[in-house]
């Protein structure tokens, strides 16, 4: 059953791809730009991706062979990344534990190939393994950018552990291979936890600072703003909670007020005025999920709760991203109740007069047949407009824009413009807050992308039985 809150629904389902055996809530990963890999319990990676098959795009999901993973192993985490320019290379991480008989034997394997022509070839990356030995059990494998003395960025892993410690490995490029390294030399504010950290996430703010949450399986909630040479904590917050934090996301909510015709008023590159700040999506397992406005300034002390979180069992994952192409991101929530749910922010109304918050409001909800465990939002077609990923205890759901409804989007989005245009006529001919996947669309118009979107999906309509 879907229930739409609002209107209809604004995905499709386009596939689903069954596994053998389950996962778990650190068990999906981006692997590029149109891949994603999906581990499952009995030691099983699944790579997933849309092919060409005779002019014909079709979703494809197999087996990659990861070596030095043993048949009884169950894998905990996965992760990857690209490298930090100018290195090239995809870099992937799989945690795991093995059955040794009279104790359980966790590990760290790390995956990267560095052969000229190799470094993006999954096969072949696969087989290229460095394997660390832990002392202790994982949870968590996430990786994140660090700024070096010299203004370039690297990218390492961070890995949360039962030792209520979180664990940085780097890279050696002398060596071509990681090391562990300790980590308050680089993540001062991520050293003496009060429990184990089951879930984290570090953002980059303006001014070479950034923001680090963690959220613990005590229900305690960390969060510190860094200044990244140094790198120095020029504050941090904690918050207590009654259960189980399963989700910290750092994220930047924007405000857009309505269009002013006051020429002094400030505006951003785009000829619109507006405001802006960093906000902190926090769930668990029992309360409801609430966002932390302002947090760089206000730390948590300027909670909004999501209504009916908290009505369909444990919160197990949650992603925030613009799925409507005004610029403005939504947060989807996935429950162990079976629910997708979507909120939006609503503006304060005006009317109502100063000191009056804005609001996040239920926009639409999805059931599955199985929980929800993991999600993220990539083009996996190429062809301009992202796909929905969503694991579950039964396999990967891929959902797809509704055209219909993107189209009209677009339209919305362009008679906006040409509003704005006519009361502003210095303002810019485009607005990538305004168009379809600003990011992925490479210059293309919105009539383009839809064009190569219809294209794409009709193409794979004909394919299916």
């Amino acid at each position: 059953m879907h229930r739409d809150v609002r209107g209809s629904l604004p995905f499709v389902e386009d596939s689903f791809s069954r596994f053998s055996s389950q996962s778990n809530i650190y068990g999906l990963c981006k692997a590029g730009e149109q891949e994603l890999l999906a581990a499952t319990l009995k030691g099983k990676v699944v790579s997933f991706k849309y092919q060409d098959f005779r002019q014909k795009i079709r979703p494809v999901a197999k087996e990659v062979q990861f070596t030095y993973i043993p048949v009884d192993a169950e894998i905990v985490s996965i992760d990857a990344f690209n490298k930090s320019p100018p290195n090239r290379g995809l870099v992937v991480g799989i945690t795991f534990i093995k059955d040794s008989g009279d104790k359980a034997s966790p590990f760290l394997n790390i995956y990267c190939d560095y052969e000229p022509g190799s470094e993006f070839n999954l096969e072949s990356i696969a087989q290229s393994c460095l394997n660390l030995e832990l002392q202790f059990t994982p949870f968590q494998l996430y990786h994140t950018e660090v700024q070096r003395a010299d203004g370039s960025s690297e990218t390492v892993f961070l890995l949360s552990g039962h030792d209520q410690r979180i664990h940085l490995y780097k890279e050696n490029a002398s060596l071509h291979q990681f090391e562990e390294h300790p980590v308050e030399r680089l993540f001062p504010e991520l050293q003496e936890l009060p429990s184990n950290v089951l879930w984290l996430d570090v953002l980059s703010v303006p001014g070479g600072r950034r923001l680090s949450a963690f959220g613990c399986q005590n229900g305690c909630v960390g969060l510190a703003l860094v200044e990244q040479t140094g790198p120095e904590v020029l504050q941090s917050w904690r918050l207590q909670q009654d259960s189980p934090i399963s989700t910290v996301l750092l994220f930047p909510l924007r405000t857009r007020p309505e269009p002013q015709l006051d020429p002094n008023t400030e505006r951003n590159s785009n000829g619109e005025s507006e405001c802006g700040s960093y906000s902190l999506l926090v769930t668990s397992t029992v309360e409801i999920a609430v966002v932390y406005r302002d947090v760089q300034v206000c730390g948590m002390s300027r909670p909004v709760c999501l209504p009916e979180s908290d009505q369909c069992d444990s919160v197990l994952c949650a992603l925030v991203t613009d799925l409507d192409f005004d610029g403005q991101r939504e947060i989807l929530l996935g429950t162990y109740g079976q629910e997708l749910l979507c909120y939006k922010f609503q503006q304060p109304d005006r009317g109502r007069g100063l000191g009056v918050a804005g609001h996040f409001q239920l926009q639409w909800r999805r059931s599955f047949k199985s929980p929800l465990l993991s999600i993220t939002y990539l083009d996996l077609t190429g062809d301009g407009l992202r796909e929905l990923a969503i694991l579950t205890l039964k396999g990967l759901h891929i959902l797809q824009h509704s055209l219909t409804r993107t189209a009209d989007l677009v339209m919305q989005c362009l008679t906006k413009r040409a509003a704005m245009l006519h009361i502003n006529p210095e303002a810019q001919l485009t607005t990538p807050q305004d168009t379809p996947e600003r990011a992925d669309m490479a210059g293309e118009s919105p009539d383009t992308a839809t064009e190569s979107s219809n294209k794409s999906r009709k193409e794979q309509d004909s394919t299916r039985p």
